[in-house]
């Protein structure tokens, strides 16, 4: 399994050789996100993640937003857990499973190391609690993992005052026990008997097995007790333990399980309990709602502009505009390309480098505009732009703004003096044009892992990384990075998977193994504005650590729609294993059609795409995602093409779960910059896409409202 966290300007699109990090690194920050106060009956997580009593889920849902890092032990199993509610009915989950007593595999493969399984589950609220009825959710645990602890499973959830009591019936090996006749039976016998056998490659819908076979009772209570801190949780397990996984048996004593969870603050659970009547479990739960997480303090951003307590007289022709410029950089965080007026309208245009909130990065513009101006001048706008895009003017009315700072009219008031546009060409004076900055570099830290494989269950590696960018115009650019592997564990990388496609990601050992010093990114970049609503980009060179060529894209974007149609082409090849100018023998020509679709239903975007893959092999690509008002960032994908299952290989097909999280939420500073973790189950050569740097509909994603409508109060900060 690859995962990463990547630390990006918003522009860019993270390249595929860095698929590493641990998705539960951001929640062992939790308790600096969150308030410390424990929330009153919010449930609790099970030994598998997700809401839940010990080894049954309950129809209860956490809060969107909520991210939750379980580990639990109960031996012979150890359980990493993370768990994401990007809806109020949706929750997902993402699993390790460790079993210590049996091998991963040959000794000659993998060592000692233990077996190692993974999963994704998904539980569906069906309907919400009422007085009378009870909440009821459906779900599928292991849903495209190999099988080993899949199960199927209906309950319902009923409050009485501090007790939740819950009942649910199972199928598969959350209803082992297999004691109750399949009620499904009565619309075919095919419900009446489960397939046996586990998928060799995993990664599969098993749908043919889904509620089929004996089913099982379960059920339990959590009991929220005086004190609020302590949770008691009793439950009747479903699973007798006489059908594990490789006939791994267990003993159990008893059906019952019945254990303790103390809530140390708003983001630490520690459990502790007796399963099987015979075995202690203990776990921790780390979690936080990262959708209403607010932003700390921004001590390190500079103060507000003051406002003049004189009125100002100073003429448009009479203001040094050289100061606003450095002004307008140093404190509104735009890099200013020009300023221009139109009548009784001073337009700012540039791009915003400092305010992830476009709302806060206009207040402040309109306070320095404000300070410097006298009459004549009724209306302030900001052009914004991105690698030379013009993307969306945004204006706000002078008197209100001061009315608003005033508070002699409420923001409701003031957002009907508040307008965006399309950004057309219009008569204009100029006021004043910089020298446009032609360079600007910085280096980082990185860290990646890889979790799971043969080898090893953590390979790690730290790098310093120096990115560079040199632009001969606005539009026409120069892109570099040089990465230096600092301590890494990857000598112990030895396993090549099996592929019966061409190695387009399969060799991705040699590419972190081969050199310590390398050259992932050496790219020419163009942009042009083809028309009012259409974008183009063309692009050559070294564009990711595996593959450089020459590509291009063309995005229609119309200005005040929730939907874009984008087309993306390349003929790439693949790069030497030292990852500098040299080229192996394998070409491909790769491209999709992708469809960008805004369903204005609790903020869920979908991008439908179609097209040629790395490894020839044709399909399509569907990925959902929810953006929170606060920018964070929940989605998945999957990828299904003409390479099948077979050569394919283990995993079956393509897919992830990613988070964006805004660094802004983070730091005592603003900052356009984004965290995106992404998690894949396996890297393998179907289905895999060319990692581009830049991407038109990110590019152009200041089109969408949504972020500084939903952020408009930040104005006056």
């Amino acid at each position: 399994m690859k995962q990463r966290i990547r630390h990006t300007r918003r522009s860019r699109v993270s390249a595929p050789c860095r698929r590493a990090c641990l998705l539960a690194g951001l929640l062992i920050a939790a308790p600096a996100l969150a308030d410390t106060t424990p929330t009153g009956y919010a449930p609790t997580q099970s030994d598998w993640g997700g809401a839940g009593l010990w080894q049954t889920p309950t129809a209860r849902m956490a809060d969107a937003g909520e991210v939750a890092f379980t580990a639990s032990h109960a031996q012979p199993y150890t359980r990493y857990n993370f768990t994401l509610q990007p809806l109020p009915w949706l929750e997902g989950i993402i699993r390790y499973s460790d079993i210590s007593n049996i091998p991963y595999g040959p000794e000659s493969l993998s060592g000692n190391q233990s077996l190692k399984d993974k999963s994704i589950d998904a539980k569906v609220r069906l309907w919400q609690e009422s007085h009378w009825l009870p909440a009821v959710a459906v779900g599928i645990r292991d849903l495209g993992g190999t099988g080993l602890f899949s199960g199927e499973y209906v309950v319902t959830s009923k409050r009485f005052g501090p007790i939740d009591a819950s009942l649910g019936m199972a199928w598969g090996y959350m209803g082992a026990r297999g004691d109750i006749s399949n009620p499904f039976g009565v619309l075919s016998d095919k419900f009446k008997t489960r397939p046996t056998g586990h998928s060799s490659t995993g990664g599969e819908f098993n749908s043919h097995a889904y509620f089929r076979g004996p089913a099982a009772l379960f059920g339990g209570i959590s009991y929220q007790t005086p004190w609020q801190p302590l949770v008691i949780k009793v439950e009747y397990d479903g699973n007798n333990y006489k059908h594990e996984p490789h006939n791994d048996n267990q003993p159990q004593s008893s059906p019952f399980n019945v254990g303790a969870v103390f809530r140390l603050n708003r983001s630490v659970d520690f459990s502790a309990a007796l399963e099987r009547g015979n075995t202690a479990m203990f776990s921790i739960t780390l979690h936080t709602n990262l959708a209403e997480h607010a932003a700390p303090p921004k001590v390190l951003d500079p103060p507000l502009p003051p406002r003049k307590t004189t009125p100002v007289t100073t003429t448009s022709e009479q203001v040094n505009w050289a100061d606003v410029s450095r002004q307008l950089h140093d404190n509104a965080g735009i890099r200013v390309s020009k300023i221009t007026r139109r009548g009784r309208e001073v337009v700012v245009t540039g791009e915003q480098v400092r305010y992830f909130y476009t709302a806060k990065a206009m207040g402040r513009t309109a306070r320095v505009l404000d300070d410097y101006l006298g009459p004549g001048i009724d209306w302030f706008t900001v052009e914004s732009t991105r690698e030379g895009l013009p993307i969306v003017d945004t204006s706000v009315h002078r008197e209100r703004f001061d009315a608003l700072l005033d508070h002699r009219i409420p923001m409701d008031e003031f957002r009907l003096s508040v307008e965006q546009d399309q950004p057309m060409p219009q008569h204009e004076e100029v006021l004043y044009q910089p020298k446009p900055k032609k360079f600007d570099g910085g280096a980082s830290i990185t860290y990646g892992q890889s979790l799971g494989g043969p080898d090893a269950f953590i390979l790690y590696q730290i790098a310093a990384n120096y990115e560079a960018n040199f632009h001969f115009t606005p539009n026409f650019w120069w892109s570099g990075v040089v990465s230096a592997n600092l301590i890494n564990n990857y000598d112990k990388f030895t396993y090549d998977a099996p592929s019966n496609l061409p190695r387009v990601r399969t060799y991705i050992r040699e590419y972190l193994t081969s050199r310590r010093i390398t050259l992932p990114v050496f790219q020419l970049t163009a942009t042009k504005r083809l028309g009012q609503d259409w974008y183009g980009m063309a692009y050559a060179g070294m564009f990711e650590s595996m593959y450089g060529g020459v590509g291009g894209e063309v995005l229609y974007r119309p200005f005040g729609e929730r939907w874009a149609l984008g087309a993306d082409a390349a003929w790439v090849k693949q790069r030497g294993f030292d990852q500098d100018f040299s080229f192996r023998h394998y070409h491909v020509a790769t491209g999709h059609v992708t469809a960008y679709i805004d369903t204005g239903v609790d903020d869920v975007t979908l991008a439908l795409s179609a097209g040629r893959y790395l490894a020839g092999d044709w399909g399509g690509t569907i990925d959902v995602s929810r953006e929170f008002r606060n920018g964070v960032r929940m989605g998945a994908y999957a990828t299904l093409t003409s390479a099948d299952g077979k050569q394919y290989g283990e995993g079956s097909f393509d897919k992830g779960i990613y988070i964006s999280i805004p660094f802004d939420l983070m730091l005592p500073r603003s900052t356009v910059n984004r965290a995106n973790i992404l998690w894949q189950p396996l890297i393998r050569d179907g289905g895999a896409t060319l990692g581009r740097r830049y991407s038109l509909y990110t590019l152009t994603d200041g089109r969408d409202s949504d972020n500084f409508n939903g952020n408009l109060q930040m104005i006056t900060q």
